[in-house]
């Protein structure tokens, strides 16, 4: 059962499993030029063709995905690359200067910004929750306490119907099962939001592990990417992992509700992960760290992400570049709660927006 479920979700999967999330500016033949207009160059409603390539985060790239498709359909000038490679590689090829533009779960820090000889702007671009999904047939509605999602992925309980987990799950019928643990094996700013939350609320964890993009697991499997995750947790009967919500909610892949701060148990939803936000403020450098949010109603782990900018540009991309993210800060974020995203409250978003305004255009 379990083959055939996965088997029927590929086509969701495969072009993000591809890594390489493109789209390419419609030929002169398919757009009419409004009446008017010049039309001597073909496609490009009378601007300059442009394209801009970036990379980085897979935690966002289905939204980024829907974006620059729904940008090009209305801007067929501008062709815009994304290659969903972890927030790790993304840093990594936005430092050495090889994209226009990168992405990161995890804001950069001063000292890798300070590597970037064109200067940084980050650009908080929307919000998500990072769940553990579970593949156990005919299981709904786990609970896990910190204690026990903490001692899962240290390895410490190896069974499904380990005492400890049965006792906050008195109405599930727990299988006599192996758990097995998938976990990102490629530098991932997934990783590190979930890591940073695990050494907040566990000094065992903090010693033992700790926190970074990468870490070295102490038990279960890595799989590259949220996608490379999303789909070893389809195929593995008895496995947990840890992706981004909009890939559990697009695969159908159950969720764990978490223990939070407050001692509630909380299903991660845009609307849990919304709450969350409400209790941070994003200060002027626009990098906050959510590693274990106030709030009865607050979904425990959730993350910004961000999309690295240079501090300057030449003319023909710089320009193009404002637009698209102008574009996705504002109509861009009704797209959001479709894919499992939380839209940025207006207050973020005017920081955005006055922080995209100090990228110099040459």
């Amino acid at each position: 059962m379990v083959t055939l479920k996965f088997s029927q979700r590929q086509i969701w999967l495969s072009p993000l499993l591809a890594l390489t999330l493109s789209l390419t500016a419609c030929g002169g033949s398919q757009t009419t030029a409004p009446s008017g207009e010049q039309s001597q160059t073909p496609a490009t409603g009378g601007g300059q063709s442009v394209s801009l390539t970036g990379a980085g985060a897979s935690f966002p790239a289905p939204l980024y995905q829907r974006w620059f498709s729904e940008y090009n359909k209305q801007n067929p000038n501008v062709q815009i690359s994304y290659q969903s490679v972890g927030s790790g590689a993304g840093v990594e090829q936005f430092t050495q200067g090889t994209v226009d533009f990168g992405a990161s779960d995890v804001a950069m820090t001063d000292e890798e910004i300070a590597q970037v000889e064109r200067g940084v702007v980050l650009l908080p671009m929307t919000a998500g929750s990072i769940v553990l999904g579970y593949n156990l047939p005919d299981v709904q509605g786990l609970k896990l306490s910190r204690q026990l999602y903490t001692d899962i992925l240290l390895g410490k309980i190896t069974k499904w119907n380990d005492p400890a987990i049965a006792q906050i799950n008195p109405d599930l019928q727990l299988p006599d099962q192996n758990i097995t643990v998938v976990y990102r094996s490629d530098g991932s700013g997934t990783t590190g939001v979930f890591t940073k939350h695990l050494s907040e609320i566990s000094p065992e964890w903090k010693e033992k592990v700790g926190e970074g993009k990468t870490v070295s697991w102490p038990t279960g499997i890595g799989a590259k990417g949220n996608e490379g995750v999303t789909a070893q947790i389809l195929q593995t009967e008895g496995s947990i992992g840890y992706i981004e919500y909009g890939y559990a909610e697009q695969q159908d892949i159950p969720v764990a509700s978490l223990e939070n701060k407050s001692g509630n148990y909380i299903e991660p939803t845009p609307e849990s992960a919304a709450k969350t936000l409400e209790a941070v403020t994003l200060p002027e450098n626009l990098r906050a760290f959510i590693a274990d949010p106030d709030g009865a109603d607050s979904y425990p782990i959730v993350s910004y992400t961000w999309i690295m900018a240079y501090q300057q540009y030449d003319a023909n991309k710089g320009q193009a570049f404002k637009d698209v993210i102008n574009w996705a800060l504002t109509e861009g974020q009704n797209y959001s709660e479709e894919l499992g995203y939380v839209p940025l409250p207006e207050p973020v978003v005017q920081k955005v927006e006055a922080a995209l305004e100090t990228i110099k255009v040459q």
